[in-house]
C-alpha cells in the first residue's frame, strides 16, 4: 500500500502545489517541491482511510489504485488544476486505463469523495456511536472536523475541496449531522425553524472554521468557540453548550478487518468447501 501521508503545515496562502505527497515521486506531479516537514494523517483515520476492502477482482484492484492516485495528486496540486494525465502517470498507468474505469475527470472525483465519506467521515462519525444524546454527538462530530484541521491542514482542506463539487460527498455527511439534529430535536435540546437553515449553519460555520484553523489564522480555542457558537444556534442553552464541548472526544475507533470470504471461514474450521 502506498505511503498517501500528506504535509500538515503551511504558510497561509501557500500554494497547494508545494505540498509535497511523500511515496508519490515528485516528477509525476510537475510543480511539486520537497519538504522536510511531512506530517501524516492522525492514525487513526490514516488506518479507517487505508483500511484493506479484502480480496477483490482485478478490475476493482486497479479502480482503486486510481482513487488512490487521485487523491494523492488532488493533495497535491488541488482539485482544479490536476489534470486526467496526472492521475494516471501518479498510479502508473496509460491514459486509456484510467478512462476504461472512468469516463471523467468528475467522475474520479465523485468516487474520491466516496471513498472519504465511507472512511474519513465515517470514522468520525462512529466515534460517537455510544453517546445518546443528540446535542453532544452533534458536538463531538463538529470538532472532530475541527481537530482534523489543527492535526492535519492539508487534509482538511482536501476534504473541503472535493465536498465542494461533489454532492455525494455532502450528501453523506449532511446525512450525519442530519441524525444528530433530528435526535436533539426529539430530546428537546434543539429548537430551530427548518431543518435545511439548521444543517446550512452546522456546515457552513464548521467548513469556514475548518479553512481558518487550516491556515493557521485562527485564535487560540477557536474550535471549542465554534462548536459552543453552533450549539447555541441550534437553541441549546449557552451553559449548556460549553459544559458539552468541555467534554473528553471519545477516541476513534480502528476500522474492523474485513472478512475472509465463506469458502476461507470454512477452511479454517476446518471444513470443506462447496
Amino acid at each position: 500500500m502506498k505511503d498517501i501521508r500528506l504535509l500538515a503545515d503551511h504558510p497561509p496562502g501557500a500554494s497547494r502545489a508545494a505540498l509535497p505527497v511523500p511515496g508519490l515521486p515528485l516528477g509525476h506531479v510537475p510543480g511539486v517541491m520537497a519538504s522536510t516537514q511531512p506530517a501524516p494523517l492522525p492514525a487513526e483515520l490514516a488506518a479507517a482511510l487505508m483500511a484493506s476492502p479484502g480480496p477483490a477482482p482485478k478490475r476493482e484492484r486497479t479502480r482503486r489504485q486510481l482513487v488512490e492516485a487521485a487523491l494523492r495528486v488532488f493533495s497535491a496540486r488541488g482539485v482544479a488544476t490536476s489534470t486526467v494525465g496526472d492521475i494516471a502517470a501518479a498510479a502508473g498507468v496509460a491514459g486509456a486505463t484510467l478512462y476504461n474505469h472512468f469516463a471523467s475527470k468528475d467522475e474520479l472525483v465523485q468516487a474520491v469523495a466516496l471513498w472519504l465519506a465511507q472512511s474519513l467521515c465515517a470514522c468520525i462519525t462512529d466515534s460517537s456511536a455510544g453517546v445518546a444524546e443528540g446535542a453532544e454527538r452533534m458536538a463531538i462530530g463538529n470538532r472532530r472536523y475541527l481537530w482534523l484541521a489543527e492535526q492535519s491542514p492539508a487534509w482538511a482542506l482536501l476534504l473541503l475541496d472535493v465536498a465542494a463539487l461533489s454532492p455525494a460527498l455532502l450528501r453523506v455527511t449532511g446525512d450525519y449531522v442530519l441524525a444528530d439534529l433530528r435526535l436533539g430535536l426529539r430530546q428537546k435540546a434543539f429548537r430551530v425553524s427548518s431543518e435545511a437553515a439548521a444543517l446550512d449553519l452546522v456546515g457552513g460555520t464548521i467548513g469556514q472554521a475548518m479553512r481558518m484553523i487550516a491556515a493557521g489564522m485562527a485564535p487560540p480555542g477557536h474550535a471549542a468557540a465554534v462548536t459552543t457558537l453552533v450549539l447555541a444556534g441550534l437553541g441549546l442553552p449557552w451553559e449548556q453548550a460549553r459544559a458539552l464541548v468541555r467534554r473528553p472526544l471519545p477516541p476513534l475507533r480502528p476500522p474492523l478487518p474485513p472478512s475472509p470470504p465463506a469458502a476461507s471461514r470454512r477452511r479454517a474450521r476446518g471444513g470443506r468447501a462447496a
